[in-house]
């Protein structure tokens, strides 16, 4: 088969093998030195960059790292967990209102945003039920089994468990987002994207610390990139939490996707909605993979796994859409691929770059806020969906491109 991708290229300077599918020129100066520096540690077998690269505290976001023996929690990031969940209904656009306005007041009222939480623990086993392949009973019993291992958390955490029961089934802010989005055929899907909330800021944050005063990582060139070595109780410990962050993350984005598939039944009461099982996946999480025939610990720091038909969810940004993508199961990229359009300017540089007005010619046609408190998630920040969907074409092949109609953010 004649390959059409001009992608992976190398890059330039790299001590271990690293593979890119972004050009150099199209990356920022200091990302690529955070590339240099992670590829040069002495545990890492190989770094992967995907398309949507960009800088990172300590390690890149976009970056696929394949380390021997040990992990970085910085290469995983402070919102352990972080990921996606989608769901396809059998709304199609013509069943929708002309007016959104009501259908995002009542998934802002379901679903608490920025720094809200539940007034009380959701309880789980009234959440009706996504599809009929989904047991609430079995559903309730994993989370339960999950607050019963609270106690075996670093010292401190624990202590945050009221909040986190709270803060279950909650959005965030951010780039955290829920949307109803149409795709090319007129069907309508759901989907949002969360992660572990403060108690995966707190490990990670306690868990950085800890790995920042051991000997080995004293003479790093960048401390954030400090590790933990296989056979150590640290890493044991890091790796512990970082499970139960990532089930705490994963059980959350399902609990809201309850939430809103409740209250589209409630909006549609005539049309006897039904939805097909959910998508969820993790972008910012650590798993034990065989990579060249040896088995590493792999970290994906805004990247989806890819493997063969694996499902995953792409966004762009809160007006931009989104892709469903199944993987190749492209060895080279460490079966992995890109987890959204990624940024291509600070919140800050947003802020100072675009106005309200162009907040709202960007995402008109979209229901959704266009106030100052999300004027650094305007579209324009991003860097183009369909540009960096393209790069990755050896990696996932699109299963739906789908097209923003609503959009709740944090």
């Amino acid at each position: 088969m004649t390959r059409t991708s001009p992608f992976p290229v190398s890059l330039s300077g790299a001590a271990t093998p690293t593979l890119m599918w972004a050009h150099e020129h199209d990356v920022e100066a200091q990302a690529l030195t955070q590339l240099r520096n992670i590829a040069a540690l002495p545990w890492v077998e190989g770094v992967r960059v995907m398309p949507d690269v960009h800088l990172g505290k300590g390690a890149t976001v976009g970056s696929v790292i394949a380390m021997r023996d040990a992990v970085s929690p910085n290469a995983v990031g402070v919102d352990i967990g972080c990921g996606m969940i989608g769901v396809k209904t059998s709304l199609t656009v013509d069943d929708l209102p002309d007016d959104l306005g009501a259908l995002r007041s009542n998934f802002e009222r379901a679903v608490p945003v920025g720094f809200h939480s539940h007034k009380n623990p959701v309880n789980i086993a009234k959440i009706p039920e996504i599809t009929a392949r989904t047991l609430s009973h079995a559903f309730a019993a994993r989370t339960d089994a999950l607050w019963s291992r609270v106690g075996a958390l670093h010292h401190g955490v624990d202590r945050l468990e009221t909040r986190a029961r709270k803060q279950l089934g909650t959005l965030g802010g951010g780039n955290h987002f829920i949307e109803l989005c149409r795709d090319q055929e007129g069907n309508i899907w759901l989907q949002l994207h969360s992660g572990s909330r403060n108690i995966g800021k707190e490990i990670a944050e306690r868990h950085v610390t800890i790995a920042k005063g051991l000997d080995h990582n004293l003479g790093l060139p960048d401390r954030d990139l400090s590790v933990f070595l296989a056979g150590t109780t640290e890493m044991d410990a890091y790796l512990h939490d970082l499970r139960w962050a990532q089930e705490y993350a994963s059980r959350s984005r399902e609990v809201m996707m309850r939430l809103i598939v409740d209250q589209v039944r409630r909006a549609f009461p005539t049309k006897n909605v039904t939805f097909e099982p959910a998508v969820n996946v993790h972008h910012n999480y650590v798993a034990e993979e065989v990579i060249d025939g040896q088995r590493l610990i792999v970290t994906r720091k805004g990247a989806i796994r890819a493997g063969r038909s694996e499902l995953g969810l792409i966004p762009g940004s809160m007006a931009t859409g989104s892709y469903i993508v199944r993987g190749l199961g492209n060895e080279a990229s460490y079966f992995s691929a890109s987890h959204g359009a990624g940024r291509k300017m600070s919140r800050n540089q947003a802020k100072k770059t675009f106005t309200l007005d162009d907040l709202a010619t960007q995402t008109a046609g979209v229901e959704c806020r266009k106030d100052a408190g999300v004027l650094d998630e305007i579209p324009g920040a991003y860097k183009d969906l369909d540009s960096v969907i393209a790069a990755q074409s050896d990696l996932v092949e699109v299963v739906a491109r789908l097209e923003t109609l609503l959009c709740v953010k944090g």
